[in-house]
């Protein structure tokens, strides 16, 4: 079985919104994997608190870290530092045994005023979970009676509702479109249980995607939408040191979900 952490970054208000961009980052991860992968996020929240004294159970918020919000404040870490906290972050991320996908609506080109923001990002997010297992346990002459690439979504408790509602639907009613011609059916399989809802606080799984998902949305706002770092996070890291922070992360990233662009990110609407 797979586990699944989700978490974003923007709001997922249309047509009224604060945010032109909505991220969703799932990070997913085989459930041999997960003691290994749990015991290295421990071990690397010691270093941040032996190299920088960040405290092991302080919550990792990314935006909130970046842009001097409470509680982070109070350390008088240096702009370098908090640059260096994040690199050894994302070189961290790489030495886990996960795959990442992130599913992106960018608002700007969005033309129905109908447009259903969270349903969208979660959809498109989860159906290519599933078209990556299934990849693998197509192979399988077991597949039928096999729970080995089912799958179970965590995420953040502040969407848990409307997320939760998303993933019954597809299990029931899924049409994909398709660049051949109208969209076609196919439910999602694989998901087991609802959505299990966590407080990212208690989760270094959720933190690792929030941190992604935040690293991301910079991205695609200033190559995308042609916009700029707001000014607390501009003094700390540069269009170069997003470019770089994602290709840390190139070798866990599942391009299969979105080959097009340079980190396989999943664009809508195109």
């Amino acid at each position: 079985m797979y586990l699944v952490y989700c978490d974003e970054s923007g709001d997922d208000g249309y047509p009224y919104y604060s945010s032109e961009l909505f991220v969703l980052t799932s990070i997913y991860m085989h459930d041999l994997s997960w003691k290994q992968n749990y015991d290295k996020m421990v071990n690397f929240r010691r270093k941040l608190k032996r190299d920088y004294g960040f405290p092991i159970k302080l919550e990792f918020h990314t935006k909130a870290f970046l842009t001097d919000k409470k509680p982070y404040r109070q350390f008088n870490w240096t702009e370098n530092e908090k640059k260096q906290i994040l690199y050894d972050l994302f070189n961290f991320i790489a030495s886990l045994d996960i795959k990442i996908i992130n599913t992106i609506i960018n608002k700007k080109k969005i033309i129905s005023p109908d447009y259903r923001v969270l349903e969208t990002a979660v959809t498109y997010g989860t159906q290519r979970i599933e078209n990556d297992l299934n990849q693998y346990c197509d192979k399988c002459v077991y597949d039928n009676i096999c729970s080995e690439c089912n799958f179970l979504i965590i995420t953040d408790e502040g969407r848990i509702g409307k997320m939760r509602k998303v993933t019954r639907k597809i299990q029931k009613i899924n049409y994909i479109p398709s660049k051949y011609g109208n969209p076609y059916h196919k439910e999602v399989k694989r998901i087991i249980e609802d959505l299990l809802p966590k407080n990212s606080k208690e989760s270094y799984f959720l933190q690792v995607s929030d941190a992604i998902a935040y690293i991301v949305y910079l991205h695609v706002l200033i190559n995308f939408n042609k916009g700029k770092l707001p000014n607390r996070v501009a003094n700390k890291i540069n269009i170069n040191d997003i470019a770089n922070l994602l290709g840390i992360i190139r070798n866990r990233i599942n391009f299969k979900a979105g080959p097009q662009n340079e980190f396989g990110l999943v664009i809508y609407p195109r």
